[in-house]
């Protein structure tokens, strides 16, 4: 069951990571990209940015107060969570936690419907910036799983990153074996079979 639940798991990280990559994190890992959904994910203001060469200025800012309606919900349901950055991201701090506080559970999906999508150019200034090691590792990651299983997995564009809403079926057989097939490529650990315990 454990070896079944860490399959589960790690291609659910996957598939979250690629899709969501817009929000990635800055620690330069060579793994897919960290994080925790549209509304989870914190940025440290990094280079770039939509609109800040007037291109996309509209888009950002439609996009923040779209954010900020949606942060005003959250706050009306019992949730206090902090007001979105110049970007519209809003640190809701631990994503684990989160998926566990009824609170947030709750005003989440009262307020999902005032929740913009992130526009293309606010995604694009948020992806991290990969090295060409890395954007090789994640398009050799992709290549295994579409070919162990998983043909419908996310490829990822010319930078490494995946944009939009990339979505595949994690739940087959095939996504399961391929996920642990091609661990070993982002240095996760193959499963060795349950512990003890």
């Amino acid at each position: 069951m454990r070896t079944t639940n860490r399959v589960l798991m790690a291609a659910a990280a996957s598939a979250m990571a690629l899709a969501l990559a817009g929000c990635g994190s800055d620690d330069g890992g060579s793994k897919v990209p960290t994080a925790g959904g549209a509304t989870t994910a914190a940025t440290s203001g990094g280079s770039g940015g939509a609109g800040g060469d007037g291109s996309g200025g509209g888009e950002l800012a439609a996009y923040i107060d779209g954010k900020r309606a949606f942060v005003k919900c959250l706050r009306e349901n019992g949730f206090d969570a902090p007001d979105p950055d110049a970007k519209g991201q809003i640190d809701l701090g631990d994503n684990a936690a989160l998926k566990k506080d009824p609170t947030y559970l709750r005003a989440s999906q009262k307020c999902a419907s005032l929740n913009p999508p992130v526009p293309e150019s606010v995604e694009k200034s948020l992806a991290p910036k990969l090295s060409p090691e890395q954007i090789k590792v994640r398009r050799e990651y992709a290549e295994c799983m579409q070919k162990n299983g998983a043909p419908d997995f996310p490829e990822p564009g010319p930078d490494g990153n995946v944009y939009g809403d990339a979505q595949w079926d994690q739940t087959s057989a095939g996504a399961k074996r391929a996920t642990r097939t091609c661990a070993p490529i982002i240095g996760d650990p193959v499963d060795a079979g349950a512990g003890k315990g």
